[in-house]
């Protein structure tokens, strides 16, 4: 799975967000503009994900992810935080790096998979330190477009 299969250069931007909620919320607002869903369902879809438990996989990093009926195949986001908000992340850091990643209601296997490349990812240090440092969004999709490709996953 190549993360340019999930996102392209339109589902990626930095924002502001003040709370984890509003966070959320933004990665929701650009998930409903670009696949044509309605912000709210998004929205809600995310925090009832979050209630089983914070996507936030450490580092400064979160996975938020749904499952969104109408979608006919894997889709992402990608939000930079212009400043990190607390999220209940693993290791209790603030996050401000978030990868928005929704399924189609019945891409199991897809959507784990999707999961994984998403997130042995964004574990790797220069990755996200590079993606901190990026000055646009057309810097920041292409650091991510540019992932060396591995054959697992």
């Amino acid at each position: 799975m190549d993360l340019r299969d999930l996102l392209d250069r339109d589902s990626v931007v930095v924002r502001g967000a003040g709370s984890k909620r509003q966070a959320l919320q933004g990665v929701a607002d650009l998930a409903a503009r670009r696949f044509g869903a309605d912000p709210e369902a998004v929205l809600e879809a995310l925090v009832e994900r979050e209630r089983s438990g914070s996507t936030g996989i450490g580092e400064g990093v979160a996975v938020p992810h749904a499952r969104l009926p109408a979608l006919g195949r894997m889709r992402g986001v990608f939000l930079r935080l212009e400043h990190p908000v607390a999220f209940e992340a693993v290791d209790d850091k603030p996050v401000d790096l978030l990868f928005g990643l929704f399924a189609p209601r019945h891409a199991d296997t897809e959507h784990l998979r999707a999961l994984a490349r998403v997130s042995r990812t964004l574990r790797r240090p220069e990755l996200r330190e590079a993606l901190r440092q990026a000055r646009s969004p057309d810097a920041l999709y292409a650091l991510l477009a540019q992932e060396p490709q591995s054959t697992a996953a």
